[in-house]
């Protein structure tokens, strides 16, 4: 509201002040809501499945904190990534969600995708590539 303001009378442009102030709020509201996004691990009694919970919104404000939130080291044989709490909002979420897969399969881990809602499952299906075997080669570098 102070930098509206100290716009508003600066330049002496009402617009501007209330641009700048809107995009300050949309900017102040993606970095606090982007830290409410957080992903629990599980493991199975018999340590060759691992889940992980995502719970939370993941767009791009958050989907480097949720392609950090996974071992990728760890020997598994199946990793579940439970997206039933979670919401993805964009292209840079599901970008991370390929990221995430794609790794996994990588280093020898069936992924499963669990719980996805109707809106999360809507964006996925039209921008991820991590079921198109064509996109996968051009990301893993293949020809």
């Amino acid at each position: 509201m102070v930098t509206t303001v100290v716009i508003v009378v600066w330049t002496h442009n009402l617009a501007l002040g209330v641009f700048v102030g809107v995009l300050l709020a949309t900017l102040f509201f993606a970095n606090k809501i982007g830290r409410f996004m957080i992903v629990k691990a599980e493991q199975s009694d018999d340590q060759s499945v691992r889940t992980y919970r995502v719970i939370g919104q993941v767009f791009f404000a958050s989907s480097e904190a949720f392609v950090e939130s996974f071992d990728f080291k760890e020997a598994v044989n199946k990793v579940v990534i439970d997206l039933t709490n979670a919401h993805f909002w964009d292209i840079t979420s599901v970008s991370s969600l390929d990221k995430v897969v794609i790794k996994f399969r990588r280093e020898g881990a069936d992924v499963e995708l669990v719980g996805m809602n109707a809106a999360t499952e809507t964006v996925v299906d039209k921008f991820a590539v991590h079921n198109d075997p064509k996109e996968i080669e051009k990301v893993m570098g293949g020809h």
